[in-house]
């Protein structure tokens, strides 16, 4: 039997970042997918959500964000949980095991907290504003 997923498309928004209680990396976001058709009630994508982990969720919180096209390979999982009301709440989602960075957007570099990174703008300094 074959358990196997691959699409393309966009993030919705970008990847959650967080680690379970063994300190497992686990990113998760949605995809939107293009149709090709619009449908009697207005859709023209299917979202996604898509689940990765250790390596792969780290790399996935580094360097997607929303908007950016990318390819997913993975399997469909379903999971089960209690909710706040007490009901049971079904979940399908992509566990995904291969990322393919589709287009390259120098927006898309990962994050840093280093405010005197270059960013490759030019810096506007008055004349007035140097000390000789």
């Amino acid at each position: 039997m074959m358990n196997n997923w691959s699409g393309t498309g966009r993030l919705t928004r970008d990847p959650e970042l967080r680690y379970s209680a063994n300190g497992t990396a686990v990113t998760k976001f949605t995809l939107a997918v293009d149709r090709g058709y619009t449908s009697q009630d207005g859709t023209s994508a299917d979202f996604i959500p898509v689940v990765t982990m250790k390596q792969l969720a780290e790399t996935a919180a580094n360097y997607l964000r929303k908007g950016r096209l990318v390819g997913i390979e993975g399997r469909i999982q379903t999971r089960s949980y209690e909710g706040n009301d007490n009901k049971r709440v079904f979940v399908t989602e992509v566990l995904a095991y291969r990322l393919h960075f589709i287009e390259s957007n120098k927006e898309n570099k990962p994050k840093s907290d280093d405010p005197f990174q270059d960013d490759g703008k030019p810096i506007d300094i008055s004349d007035d504003d140097l000390p000789f």
